[in-house]
C-alpha cells in the first residue's frame, strides 16, 4: 500500500508555480518538488500527481492519492476526464498533463481522497510548503506546453 500526498501552487495564475508530493509506503518516505517560471495552479496540481506516480517503479500497486484539488478528484471520480478524452479535449485546458496522468493512472489500483487545503492536514501542509518553495527558486525552467499555448492564444 502506497500513500501519495500532493499539492500545487502558483504565484499569480499564471505565474511562477511549483508542485510538492510525498510518497509513503511502510518505512519508506520520499518528498518530490519542482517548479516552472510561468504556469497555473491546476497544472501544478496535475504535475504533483504525475511526478509522484512516475516515482512508483512497479506497476500494479495499490495507491491512495490525497489531494486538495477538486479539479483532479472530480474530473476522475465523476468521469469527466473520459468525456474530455473522447472529445479530444475540445475547449479544455491541460490536455498534455491529463493524458500523462491517465496513462499512469491505469497502471495501478488508485483510490482518490480529497482533503481540505490549508486545514492543518500535516502531509498536505508539507506538500504546500514544498510547492511554494519550488515556485520561488531562481532560474525556473519553462512549462513549455503552457507557454506555447499562451503565446498561440495571444496571436489570434
Amino acid at each position: 500500500m502506497i500513500e501519495i500526498f500532493t499539492d500545487g501552487a502558483s504565484s499569480g495564475n499564471p505565474g511562477p508555480g511549483g508542485y510538492g508530493a510525498i510518497l509513503k509506503a511502510g518505512s519508506h518516505y520520499k518528498e518530490l518538488s519542482g517548479g516552472f517560471r510561468k504556469t497555473t495552479n491546476n497544472r501544478m496540481e496535475l504535475m504533483a500527481v504525475i511526478k509522484a506516480l512516475e516515482a512508483v517503479k512497479k506497476p500494479g500497486q495499490t495507491i491512495t492519492i490525497y489531494s486538495d484539488s477538486k479539479y483532479i478528484i472530480d474530473a476522475i471520480e465523476k468521469k469527466w476526464v473520459y468525456g474530455w478524452i473522447k472529445k479530444g479535449f475540445k475547449d479544455k485546458k491541460n490536455k498534455d498533463l491529463w493524458l500523462q496522468l491517465m496513462e499512469l493512472y491505469k497502471l495501478h489500483q488508485i483510490k482518490l481522497v480529497w482533503v481540505k487545503g490549508h486545514a492543518g492536514h500535516p502531509e498536505n501542509e508539507r506538500c504546500d510548503e514544498l510547492a511554494v518553495a519550488a515556485a520561488k527558486q531562481p532560474a525556473l525552467p519553462a512549462d513549455v506546453v503552457f507557454e506555447a499555448e499562451a503565446a498561440k492564444e495571444k496571436l489570434f
